[in-house]
């Protein structure tokens, strides 16, 4: 089971990521919003599969009428998801809200 330590864990590692609220809840930001806790147990990232993820894994990945207008946001189950397809997810999230990787 995937907590929300582990999601502020993931986000910290990449870099330039930074912590703030949002709506009152906790969120992460690369140059701009890249995850942030919808309620309790669920995430709300971005990524460019939507559709195909909650087709083909509903348990796990779903969106709201609030979320029809934002075609790239998705609601994650973080008691579903394995913490490695987490850490995907929240890479390209990170790379879709304009994070960089550094290369060294």
């Amino acid at each position: 089971m995937v907590t929300e330590g582990d999601v502020r864990h993931i986000c910290l590692s990449l870099p330039g990521v930074m912590e703030r609220p949002s709506w009152g809840q906790p969120a992460w930001f690369a140059k701009t919003l890249m995850a942030r806790i919808w309620e309790p147990g669920v995430l709300t990232v971005k990524t460019s599969e939507r559709e195909a993820l909650a087709g083909t894994h509903p348990a796990i990945y779903f969106w709201t009428p609030h979320h029809e207008r934002s075609p790239q946001l998705v609601l994650v189950r973080l008691t579903r998801i394995e913490r490695d397809e987490l850490r995907e997810l929240l890479e390209e999230s990170f790379l879709l809200a304009g994070g960089r990787v550094i290369a060294e």
